[in-house]
């Protein structure tokens, strides 16, 4: 398997829900979840979208990608007119597969505005390196039109056809069809890239993606400096360099870190006894692991357990 698809195959994506977006009048909303993707396809109007101090405007045919799921808000192009914005993030469970109308009130200038609001679950942690690697928002206009991406008119298609029919397997039909919307995203806009020293660069790099690719297809595996240069069938040293030139860190550091990712997984999932765990991503005795674990996030993995459960108890 290569890189980015072992990415995507880490973060999880699943449990893909949408909900149909409908206002005749002025209207806003905001949305915030930080353990989802979430897209917007503007399907007929216009809107803006505020994200980071960032204002993005999105017309008929857009698609807005934003891969983090951080907070942001959309409202109508009326800027001078106020409205009470509607929280849409628990709308995706409550009226999921259903149409919102936005605003109820009476109007005659806004334009009616007509958007597919799509959401996809992931694991946030597992998602970190790729989420903090792309930018808040990704932006690819005129998707419906004749010029557009042959992959994303087909995936849209039958989207649409899915979204539509009650069929067996279709949720998991759904997910697999978010998850290819989402990573032809996030390839174009590898392709795109003018920075070729970045991890993204890397994951399509014809000899470091090899590397990256064996650390996430085996963890557990006791990997060298000297074992993961063959894989890229380079010399030590200068794999060692460019690896570092281009991700900014040591092979053995990204190495750590993607292992204990893989860890709080695991202890979130709380399947595993604290060694299990230790010699499923390659350590060789739990003490090992706790120590190193405890120095990354200030807590042992037994405390980091306990916490997480703590706080899954008390949430609503």
């Amino acid at each position: 398997m290569d890189a980015l698809s072992k990415i995507f195959d880490d973060i999880h994506l699943h449990r893909s829900e949408y909900i149909y977006l409908r206002s005749k009048h002025p209207w806003a909303f905001h949305f915030q979840d930080h353990n989802a993707m979430v897209a917007y396809v503007v399907i007929q109007g216009q809107c803006v979208v505020h994200i980071d101090q960032e204002q993005v405007l999105l017309e008929a045919g857009d698609l807005c990608l934003i891969p983090s799921g951080q907070n942001h808000h959309c409202k109508s192009i009326q800027s001078d007119v106020l409205v009470e914005s509607i929280n849409i993030t628990p709308l995706f469970q409550e009226q999921r597969n259903k149409t919102i109308e936005l605003n109820s009130a009476e109007s005659h200038e806004a334009e009616e505005l007509f958007v597919l609001a799509i959401r996809g679950h992931v694991d946030s942690i597992m998602a970190k390196p790729l989420v903090n690697a792309l930018p808040t928002l990704l932006h690819t206009p005129h998707i419906m039109s004749s010029t557009a991406p042959e992959w994303l008119q087909i995936g849209l298609h039958f989207l649409a056809v899915e979204a539509h029919q009650i069929r067996p397997g279709r949720d998991k039909i759904l997910d697999h069809l978010v998850s290819i919307l989402f990573i032809e995203c996030v390839r174009d806009y590898i392709a795109a890239l003018s920075d070729s020293s970045s991890w993204l660069h890397a994951l399509s790099h014809p000899e470091l993606s090899n590397a990256l690719a064996a650390i996430h297809e085996q963890p557990q595996h006791a990997w060298t400096v000297e074992s993961l240069a063959e894989q890229c069938c380079m010399s030590r040293s200068k794999f060692a360099s460019l690896f570092t030139q281009m991700l900014g860190e040591s092979p053995l550091a990204y190495l750590q870190q993607h292992r204990l990712r893989l860890a709080t997984q695991h202890l979130q999932m709380g399947q595993l006894t604290i060694q299990q765990i230790a010699h499923r991503i390659g350590y060789s005795s739990e003490t090992a692991f706790s120590q190193t674990f405890k120095k990354f996030y200030d807590l042992t993995p037994s405390q980091y357990r306990q916490q997480h459960q703590l706080a899954k108890t008390e949430s609503p």
